[in-house]
C-alpha cells in the first residue's frame, strides 16, 4: 500500500492536523476550507501567479554548485538560492499566493504574524503591491532582534503591533493575529506563514512553497541523494521536499534548532523533544510540560523560535519519512561564517542550521546534496557580528 504523506478530505495528516477553532472562528476557516482548492486550480489564478513569480520574484531561483563547499565536504554540494526571491526569503512564494487568493474572496484587510521578519516583508510587499491594508503583528524580541525588516515593512506602508505577552516572540504573535482574526472575520484575510494552523492553511501554504522542489527537479540532472532544510514551522522544508516525497531514494533531512542544546531549558527542538498535543488550531507535536502548557522555545533563530511544528511534519516525522535533527546556536553560528568565507554568502540565521547538519552527517563522495538556502542573512548581520567577529 502506498503511503499517503498529503492531507486528507479532514484536514488531517494520519492522527496530526484539523482546524481546533473556537466557534467565533469557524466561519472564516470554514470559508476557506469550502473555496482554497476550486480558486487555487483556477487557470486565470494560476496564471497571474505564475506571473507575478517570474517577473517580480525572480523565479526561477538558481540552484548553485557551490564548489568549495563541495570539495571541502568531498561531495556535489547544491544550494537552492531562495535567498535570491524578491524580498530575501522563500516566504514571498506564498504570500503572493495567499494575497490573491483574498482579492477572490473579496478580503480587504490583511493580517499576518512574523518571526524573523520576513514573512511580515513579503506580505507587506504583496499588499503594497496590490494596494491593500497590512497588519503584521511581531513580538516585542523579535522587533528588537530584527530591526532592519521592521524597517522594510514601515517603509512598504504596513502598521506594526509589536507583542508584549509570553515570551514575546512568534508563538504570541500569532495568538495575536488570531485574536484579530475573530474580531474582524468579514473584511479580513489572515497570511499565515507557515505550514502550521488550522486547515487548509497547511496544504495550502505547502502548495504555494511547493515551486521549490519543482523547480530543483527541472534543475537538476537525475535525483538528488539528499534534500535538507531548516525547519520551524516548517515551510520551507515542506516546499523543498514536496516533490520528492513518493520518491524514497531521496533522503529528506529537517533540521532543528536546539538553541544551547537539546539537554538545556533553552532549545527549539520540537520534534526531538516535545509531544502531541493542540496548538494555534492543529494537532501536532509541540513543546509542553506534563499539564499541557507550552515550554516557551529558544533560537537564536528568531524565524526558528517557536513550540510547535506543522502538522505535516508531524506525520512525516511518525513514519520515518523525514529524518529530522538538530543543530545549536553556535553550530549555525559557524556554518554562517563558513559559507559566508567560502562562497561569498551570506545566509540567514534559520538556513545556516541547515548548513550546518554537513558536520554532522557521513558523507560519501557518491552524494550529490541539495540544501535549501531559505534567506539571506542581512537582517540578522547584528546578531552575525555581535557572536562571531
Amino acid at each position: 500500500m502506498k503511503q499517503d504523506y498529503n492531507v486528507d478530505a479532514a484536514g488531517f495528516y494520519g492522527v496530526f492536523g484539523g482546524a481546533f477553532v473556537p466557534e467565533m472562528l469557524y466561519p472564516n476557516v470554514e470559508e476557506l476550507q469550502n473555496s482554497y482548492l476550486t480558486i487555487l486550480q483556477e487557470k486565470s489564478f494560476q496564471k497571474e501567479l505564475q506571473q507575478l513569480l517570474e517577473d517580480y520574484v525572480g523565479r526561477p531561483t538558481p540552484l548553485y554548485f557551490a564548489k568549495r563547499l563541495s570539495a571541502h565536504y568531498g561531495a556535489k554540494i547544491y544550494l537552492k538560492r531562495e535567498d535570491l526571491c524578491h524580498t530575501g526569503a522563500h516566504k514571498i512564494n506564498n504570500a503572493l499566493g495567499q494575497i490573491l487568493l483574498a482579492k477572490k474572496l473579496n478580503k480587504t484587510r490583511i493580517i499576518a504574524e512574523t518571526g524573523a521578519g520576513q514573512h511580515g516583508v513579503a506580505t507587506a510587499t504583496a499588499c503594497a503591491l496590490m494596494g491593500i491594508e497590512c497588519c503584521i503583528y511581531m513580538g516585542a524580541k523579535d522587533v528588537e532582534r530584527q530591526a532592519p525588516n521592521v524597517a522594510r515593512m514601515k517603509m512598504l506602508g504596513a502598521t506594526i503591533i509589536p507583542v508584549e505577552s509570553g515570551s514575546k516572540t512568534l508563538k504570541d504573535a500569532t495568538n495575536e493575529a488570531i485574536r484579530d482574526w475573530i474580531n474582524n472575520p468579514v473584511d479580513t484575510h489572515y497570511i499565515i506563514g507557515s505550514v502550521v494552523g488550522p486547515h487548509p492553511y497547511p496544504d495550502m501554504v505547502a502548495r504555494f512553497q511547493a515551486i521549490i522542489s519543482k523547480e530543483i527537479k527541472n534543475q537538476l540532472k537525475g535525483d538528488p541523494s539528499h534534500v535538507i532544510a531548516c525547519i520551524g514551522g516548517g515551510s520551507n522544508a515542506i516546499g523543498a521536499f514536496y516533490h520528492y516525497l513518493s520518491n524514497k531514494a531521496v533522503q529528506l533531512v529537517g533540521v532543528e534548532a536546539a538553541g544551547q542544546g537539546i539537554h538545556t531549558a533553552k532549545t527549539a527542538a520540537t520534534l526531538t523533544l516535545g509531544t502531541q498535543g493542540i496548538i494555534h488550531a492543529c494537532m501536532t507535536t509541540l513543546l509542553q510540560d506534563k499539564d499541557g502548557q507550552i515550554i516557551e522555545p529558544h533560537s537564536i533563530s528568531a524565524g526558528l523560535d517557536y513550540p510547535g511544528i506543522g502538522p505535516q511534519h508531524a506525520h512525516l516525522h511518525q513514519t520515518k519519512r523525514v529524518n529530522y535533527h538538530s543543530v545549536t546556536d553556535q553550530e549555525a553560528l559557524n556554518a554562517a561564517l563558513f559559507l559566508s568565507k567560502n562562497e561569498g554568502i551570506i545566509p540567514a540565521l534559520e538556513s545556516a542550521h541547515a548548513l550546518a547538519y554537513l558536520n554532522k552527517m557521513e558523507i560519501k563522495p557518491t552524494d550529490k546534496i541539495v540544501i535549501n538556502l531559505s534567506g539571506r542573512g542581512d537582517k540578522d548581520l547584528e546578531t552575525l557580528t555581535k557572536n562571531l567577529l
